[in-house]
């Protein structure tokens, strides 16, 4: 017994003095690389990057998602941490913090020698900055050499840090169980409050987590967690960092856990952002550019791959997303889908813009849409069907010809080679004004109106939407009455009608306002394109066009009472779909009904699900 006890003291002795040697030897010796060059080969100890929580924020500036993959960490400045938690973990963790260099020798020789008497290797004798490195940088393997290089990089480590820096990479990067790092996750995770806020017996019994975060897991043990926060009570009152009446109030203070899970809200709007997020980072940093001059499948393919790695990175640097985001209007628009097409095997899809600012303010994805589900919105283009005249057929022809909305056209049938279009039902209706033509969704005069036009003119003006699905093979009469190849999605056929209500003027919408990172600086922001497609006159009686087909037509079970409402609807063949978007003075909306796999809605035509959806929305 004696001859071991000599020979792990020996051991303890041996330990300290080759680590002082170590360093001695390390500063002294210029002929060799120092020990800073040495571990900066293994790891970059100048620059230590944690992920943080990105945030998504609604146009009121609250938090509907909290974005991380593996680690929820939101991130806290040192002068943002709480002191009873700077004070709680100093107190039980490393009382030597302000004066060690990174490792404490007596802490180390009374843990090896505790060690030595139970026969085994602990973790004791670790100061915060040696948790520090480890949880960074090291494995949690209990040997003595990891243990050897803990001390090394933590001596590093306060060479290139203040105390103060070192602190607040600490309270950050220590894990509190489920899947939360630093004090202010765990604290609105359990607590749902901010740290700032928590008691002194609430920061203790969080302070205890981290000990063990299995042992002391404040879900499944929180007797046990209680027991060790009543002990690192003691150790503050012992260092004087609370008074005895603090320790008397905290130890009969309940913990009472109010646990707030992750914040998600509005699946539908979210899942376009990250869509969004990801085209605003490809084309501020020039991956869209690059696409274009790739020559080959693998270059694009590299291309992409670089890009989602860009935004991952930015994700997890704790960014914020500033959005349009009217969570009024999304949910009224998830109720309203709801409300109106109750078929299970029935989809739709509603996107409202505030057309003054070129804002999405609510953006649907399906019924039951689910975060990264696919999404009806953005991801689906369908075949516009008539919802398609005012852009292709009727403002073109008034910009081109200068005509009046009672200038006539001929409603009766007609052939173009072999292509016959006929109206629906097969009425013939002889010569018709522009607006009755529009009004009734006529389709002779559409395709009369495009041929007179010339297709190559008509799509001129049509190629300056945001239409990504066009195809050469859709410069035909056809798609005067929606017969594109692809089609148009809800979004990019809304955006185009934001035109009629801004002089003639197009500009795309955003969702997103601006990203910032953590101190408020604007890293991303869209630039204001606008793109002249028709005169201010020609707008002004598309207007008045669109305005009849409301009052009269096609639309007017979509009538809402407001200063100005106008907007076309569209059939595709077979009833696969049912348009109408339409807008007011201040939105521009669009809605789509129909189902994925394509096939006849039929029956739902005369209940006009997608008019009531328009309307119960602009209400």
């Amino acid at each position: 017994m004696l001859r071991s006890s000599t020979g792990w003291i020996f051991i303890i002795f041996t330990f300290i003095a080759f680590t002082f040697l170590l360093m001695e030897v390390t500063a002294e010796v210029q002929e060799v690389r120092t020990l800073s060059e040495v571990l900066n080969e293994r790891v970059d100890l100048e620059e230590i990057v944690v992920s943080k929580n990105s945030m998504i924020y609604d146009r009121n500036g609250d938090v509907v998602s909290e974005v991380f993959r593996d680690a929820n960490r939101i991130y806290l400045p040192y002068e943002e941490i709480p002191t009873v938690i700077i004070d709680a973990f100093i107190a039980t963790e490393d009382q030597r913090f302000y004066e060690h260099k990174g490792y404490d020798a007596i802490g180390i020789a009374r843990a090896l020698l505790q060690n030595a008497r139970q026969d085994s290797i602990g973790e004791g004798g670790s100061t915060m900055t040696q948790q520090l490195v480890r949880n960074l940088f090291l494995t949690h393997d209990q040997t003595y050499n990891r243990k050897m290089s803990e001390i090394l990089y933590a001596h590093e480590l306060e060479k290139n840090y203040s105390k103060e820096e070192i602190i607040e990479l600490y309270i950050n990067t220590i894990y509190f169980s489920n899947g939360l790092y630093g004090i202010e996750a765990a604290s609105r995770y359990y607590f749902n409050k901010p740290s700032e806020r928590l008691t002194i017996a609430e920061a203790a019994f969080l302070s205890a987590v981290p000990n063990n975060p299995s042992h002391y897991d404040p879900l499944k043990n929180s007797e046990q967690t209680k027991l060790r926060q009543e002990w690192i009570l003691n150790k503050m009152l012992e260092s004087s960092y609370v008074t005895e009446e603090q320790f008397e109030q905290a130890l009969e203070e309940p913990i009472t856990l109010n646990v707030k899970q992750k914040s998600d809200l509005y699946p539908d709007y979210v899942t376009y952002i990250h869509h969004e997020f990801t085209e605003l980072v490809a084309e501020s940093e020039g991956f869209n550019e690059k696409l274009v001059q790739a020559t080959s499948d693998e270059a694009r393919s590299s291309i992409e791959q670089s890009l989602q790695e860009r935004v991952r990175q930015l994700l997890s640097s704790g960014i914020h997303i500033e959005t349009s985001l009217d969570p009024f209007l999304q949910n009224l628009a998830v109720k309203a889908i709801h409300r109106q097409v109750p078929d299970s095997d029935v989809q739709a899809s509603a996107v409202i813009l505030n057309h003054t600012n070129n804002e999405i303010v609510a953006i649907t994805g399906g019924k039951g849409h689910n975060k990264f589900d696919f999404h009806r919105g953005f991801q689906s283009p369908r075949q516009p069907g008539s919802a398609i005249k005012p852009l292709l057929v009727y403002a073109p022809y008034l910009e081109e010809f200068d005509l009046s909305t009672q200038s006539t056209i001929n409603a009766d049938n007609v052939c173009f080679g072999e292509y016959c279009p006929r109206n629906y039902g097969g009425s013939q209706y002889g010569m018709v004004s522009l607006t009755t033509a529009l009004k009734h969704s006529y389709n002779t005069p559409a395709v009369r109106i495009l041929d007179q036009v010339g297709v190559d003119t008509a799509f001129q003006y049509v190629e300056k939407f945001s239409f990504s699905s066009l195809d050469s093979r859709d410069y035909r009469l056809p798609s005067a009455l929606g017969g594109l190849t692809y089609g148009v999605t809800p979004l990019e056929l809304t955006s185009a009608y934001t035109t009629f209500a801004n002089d003639g003027t197009y500009s795309p919408s955003y969702g997103i306002r601006n990203v910032t990172d953590q101190d408020g600086t604007i890293l991303y922001s869209w630039e204001k394109n606008q793109v002249d497609v028709w005169s201010k006159g020609t707008n002004d009686q598309m207007r008045s066009l669109l305005s009849e087909v409301m009052k009269g037509g096609t639309a007017r079970r979509a009538q809402v009472s407001a200063p100005y409402s106008g907007g076309k609807t569209g059939t595709t063949n077979n009833y696969y779909d049912l348009w109408f978007v339409g807008l007011t003075d201040e939105y521009t909306t669009g809605v789509w009904v129909g189902r994925d796999k394509q096939s006849s809605i039929a029956h739902l035509n005369d209940k006009a699900p997608h008019l009531l959806i328009w309307q119960e929305l602009m209400k």
